[in-house]
């Protein structure tokens, strides 16, 4: 048993669940203070193992929310790498309505996936060959008390039998080396283990989705999968290919509702002069290349043929897009701006950018050193029939 498997197996003792508790909130600040206090009555390694865990779970809360995290176990790869709670229950509740009971869960990680499977009422195989991630995968079920519907299992998952499962569920690792320093693999084949094994696995199970990452070339999803982009809260999370559902369909899903995009296969939107408005597609939308059916919904056209802002004549409410009133266009020029800033008496600047290479912080610092405006304003750093442009408005509606 490594040293890291045996401080994890020490914090699920009584006297290392009693410590979590007493170390629950701790702040960075104090964390010296308490370390010394505790070491006076318990092993140093144990109180060092419940104060790593305690920022393990302040960190995942965000993903899992305050109530969960504060009762689940994590490794820092395993607070990088989990699903966002939200997420996982939108996918666990589209295999549970298309009649999935039993999912085998292949690289499940700290159990995210897992946890929200057992939630939606399917009994899952929860597989990881990593230790101390299926250890802390198990310890979470039990302390979600969903231990009855998951099975962990230490394993490599390319010797895991999933024929006497519904459905396969695959997460591979996209990360190079381990802790919050390993860099983002691109190469979907470098992924571990590789998409091409994925797709193999998946294509072997009546129903199956694999998460990618969002960046994803469109050219290496396979014909016999669905692919879907979801965001959450308009933050695009991933990508997931669906096997078993409509082959060939592209989508876009934003979280919460979820409201869902289906592509048609629509030409390329018209460029055009802009509109009173200017319409920025959710992420997800345009990692799904989904920009098209926005844009017809709006009646609306693009500044840029190769810029995914849609401008139109009149204000139409999408949940796909959002929208801007449009009040100046200038060239761009950093003077000029920052004079009419000053005319508007602009304290609060927000500054997006698509197809320029202006930095937003660093064009910010220089038109409004110092704020003390009464009125707010966004500008669009992006080109308009291919010439550096400036369009300032604020949200509509």
């Amino acid at each position: 048993m490594n040293d890291h498997l045996h401080a994890f197996a020490s914090l699920l003792t009584p006297e290392g669940r009693a410590l979590l508790d007493e170390v629950r909130g701790t702040g960075p600040a104090d964390e010296l203070a308490v370390a010394t206090r505790l070491r006076r009555e318990h092993p140093a390694e144990l109180v060092s193992a419940a104060l790593g865990q305690a920022r393990l779970r302040q960190r995942a809360a965000a993903k899992f929310g305050a109530e969960d995290a504060g009762r689940m176990f994590f490794t820092p790869n395993g607070v990088e790498q989990s699903t966002r709670a939200s997420v996982a229950a939108y996918r666990a509740g589209r295999l549970r309505e298309s009649g999935v009971a039993s999912v085998a869960d292949l690289c499940c990680g700290i159990g995210g996936d897992a946890i929200a499977l057992a939630r939606a009422g399917i009994r899952v195989l929860a597989v990881d060959r990593d230790p101390l991630t299926a250890a802390a995968a198990r310890a979470n079920a039990e302390a979600l008390g969903l231990a009855d519907l998951i099975e962990v299992r230490e394993a490599d998952v390319t010797e895991v039998d999933t024929a006497p499962y519904d459905a396969v569920f695959v997460d591979p690792a996209r990360r190079a080396g381990t802790g919050r320093g390993g860099g983002r693999i691109f190469d979907p084949e470098a992924y571990s283990p590789p998409l091409s094994w994925a797709v193999d696995a998946a294509l072997r199970a009546p129903r199956a989705a694999l998460k990618i990452a969002p960046g994803i070339p469109h050219e290496v999803v396979p014909p016999q999968a669905e692919a879907e982009w979801i965001s959450d809260g308009g933050d695009v999370k991933e990508a997931v290919l669906w096997f078993g559902t409509e082959p060939g369909l592209i989508r876009a899903t934003l979280l919460p509702g979820p409201r869902t995009l289906r592509g048609r296969g629509l030409p390329d939107p018209p460029v055009r002069t802009p509109g009173r408005y200017l319409y920025e597609p959710d992420g997800a939308v345009i990692r799904a290349h989904l920009v098209a059916e926005v844009a017809r919904e709006l009646d609306g056209g693009l500044l840029d043929g190769t810029i995914a802002y849609v401008t139109a004549d009149e204000l139409r409410p999408t949940p796909y897009a959002s929208a801007y009133e449009i009040s100046d266009r200038l060239p761009f020029n950093v003077k000029k701006l920052k004079a009419l800033l000053r005319e508007r008496e602009v304290g609060t600047l927000t500054v997006k950018k698509r197809g320029s290479a202006v930095e937003p912080e660093e064009l910010r610092r220089k038109v409004l050193p110092k704020p003390h405006g009464r009125n707010a304003v966004t500008v669009f750093l992006t080109r308009v029939a291919g010439a550096p442009t400036m369009l300032l408005g604020h949200p509509a509606g």
